[in-house]
């Protein structure tokens, strides 16, 4: 009964788009959908509204209302351009930046959006081509506008795309504006509400000006000029995935001094079918497989992958057999925050007000570096809006040194406030030259981190679940998660769990029951065990999957140790990976 009542409504919805003012092409998608005897499309199509999550809209691209096309983008930009005119009633001018990745209909959507802005007086800044999302988030500071947003799907599938809305801190919207957001989206009730003939009198074309403003922005971040100068031709590969980061990266980098940069001229071309990878994610290794082979046929020590937004960055290193590693997101996050720690204090720039951020589900590790090195760490949701919500806070107050998450995204400085992939190769290249004047490796200086603090290996798996039976069933996941609590994992018992959507920890040594603080609650399950491992469980907010991070520590005394501690930790992940039958 309850599938025929949901066919029925989304058959109800369906017969109202071919009612409606659409155009010809989308009424006949629709058509096509309610003539087929396999209704699973059209339910996925109309079963919902597209939300925002941790990233923002984003959905596969179609027709329906629960897919990316023109009037979704309309009806989005209409309920963020009348929320804008009420939030800001009292300003002469309310201005606004969009931008866009490589991705199919990307520029359609960008331009969409600005006639709409426009045709609803809103003053627009429209990138003359794509760009990375952290210009952006820049562009919105600089120019002193209210909101902004970027069309991306940042690292998903090529047959999605994507909407982020920024508020006028250049961070991406949280509540209340996100429901408020939301609230007036749902108040159109017919395409005939969204204006869609723009001012062109409002729309102003930015680009290049932008571009070297930005870049001097970077330039400003480098700690170890020096090191630059001596290593200035470190041969590294660079590839933007076909993506936006070819239009600041490679500047980026030769700005800040370095001179070898190798690229991969296939994936150079820009497109949103991503030709040459299976996925345009860094995460994936596959996606960093030709600039691998080109850094090989060329001798080069680094590989950076940027995905086709520009704010996610993969990294590849030389390990002490000359052979090409892969350097995941945690571990990058080490990296990049045991430098920015240990070079500021060699410069005496310490003054006991910095701090630095990760998400919960980020290595704990950068918990023992920052407690050493007495720089205070904030832990916030996944989702970089919350690290810019951390960041907002405290600003004038304390300093913001760096800060991540473990889906390869880092923000080092706070001039942008969503995680920036531009900075992040310039940074990382930066390491590289100051690691190398210190007679190391990027492989050794991982080593050496380790060594110090502490052996740490994590693994991250997702489950994809698509669809409507998908979200039921990771919904069910959760529940049987919350009702029948692990005890133990790896063998070591549980003895510490954290539940957000509920804001509780229980301490099950102490047998306490513990508020949490944050600024909201979020769908998301941790578990601690007496010998440090930890496990977190949470629904993807972007993609249809159920996500599990599993953490595991152990403790090296030499370099010859290493592997041995790699193997036991390994050992000890697959046994929980066993226990959860991932």
């Amino acid at each position: 009964m309850q599938e025929e009542t949901l066919l029925a409504q989304v058959t109800d919805r369906a017969l109202s788009w071919l009612k409606g003012n659409y155009d010809a092409e989308t009424k006949d998608e629709v058509q096509r959908m309610l003539d087929n005897d396999d209704k699973s499309k059209l339910i996925d199509a109309f079963y919902k509204d597209l939300e925002f999550g941790t990233g923002g809209l984003r959905g596969i691209m179609g027709a329906g209302s629960n897919r990316m096309n023109i009037y979704t983008v309309g009806s989005a930009t209409q309920g963020l351009s009348n929320y804008l005119k009420e939030e800001f009633a009292g300003l002469d001018e309310i201005k606004v930046v969009i931008g866009h990745d490589c991705r199919n209909n990307s520029r359609k959507f960008a331009e969409i959006s600005a006639d709409i802005f426009s045709a609803n007086g809103i003053k627009v800044y429209l990138f003359e081509h794509l760009r990375p999302t952290p210009e952006v988030s820049y562009a919105i500071r600089k120019l002193g506008c209210q909101s902004g947003i970027m069309i991306t799907a940042s690292h998903n599938p090529k047959e999605y795309n994507g909407y982020k809305a920024y508020w006028n801190d250049g961070a991406q919207v949280l509540g209340p504006h996100d429901k408020n957001i939301i609230a007036e989206v749902n108040r159109i009730s017919s395409v005939d509400d969204i204006r869609f003939e723009g001012n062109k009198r409002l729309i102003e074309i930015i680009g290049k000006d932008m571009d070297r403003a930005f870049i001097e922005e970077v330039k400003k971040l480098i700690l170890s000029p020096e090191a630059i100068e001596r290593h200035h031709d470190i041969k590294m590969v660079f590839t933007p995935i076909h993506g936006a980061s070819i239009t600041l990266v490679p500047d980026a980098l030769k700005a800040v001094g370095f001179t070898n940069i190798i690229r991969v001229p296939e994936q150079d071309v820009i497109s949103g079918d991503f030709p040459t990878v299976i996925s345009p994610n860094p995460e994936e290794p596959a996606a960093l497989d030709m600039a691998i082979k080109k850094a090989e046929e060329t001798g080069a020590e680094l590989v950076m992958a940027t995905d086709p937004d520009g704010d996610r960055i993969g990294t590849a290193i030389r390990d002490d057999d000359g052979n090409f590693m892969l350097v995941n997101g945690n571990q990058t996050m080490l990296i990049y925050l045991y430098y920015l720690m240990t070079k500021r204090a060699e410069l005496g720039l310490l003054t006991g007000k910095e701090y630095v951020v990760k998400t919960i589900v980020t290595t704990e590790l950068v918990k023992d570096i920052a407690t050493k090195n007495g720089i205070e760490i904030f832990d916030c949701y996944t989702g970089f809006k919350w690290i810019a919500d951390i960041i907002r806070k405290n600003e004038g107050v304390k300093k913001y040194i760096g800060g991540g998450e473990e889906s390869y995204g880092f923000l080092a400085g706070d001039f942008v406030r969503d995680k920036d992939a531009v900075s992040a190769c310039t940074l990382f290249a930066e390491i590289a030259a100051w690691a190398k004047d210190r007679g190391k490796t990027m492989y050794q200086l991982l080593q050496d981190i380790y060594l110090e603090y502490g052996y740490s290996k994590e693994v991250g798996i997702s489950l994809v679940r698509k669809g409507k039976e998908g979200a039921d069933e990771i919904e069910a996941m959760m529940k049987n998660f919350r009702n029948n609590p692990m005890k133990s994992l790896g063998g070591s018992p549980v003895t510490f769990t954290k539940d957000f959507a509920k804001l509780e920890a229980v301490d099950y040594v102490h047998n306490e029951h513990i508020a949490i603080e944050m600024p909201t609650t979020s769908n998301v399950l941790q578990y601690f065990t007496e010998e440090g491992t930890k496990l977190s469980v949470r629904p993807s907010g972007t993609e249809p999957k159920i996500k599990f991070y599993i953490e595991v520590r152990g403790s090296v005394k030499s370099r010859e140790d290493l592997t041995r501690t790699e193997n036991e930790v390994n050992d000890r992940i697959n046994d929980i990976r066993q226990e959860l039958g991932i």
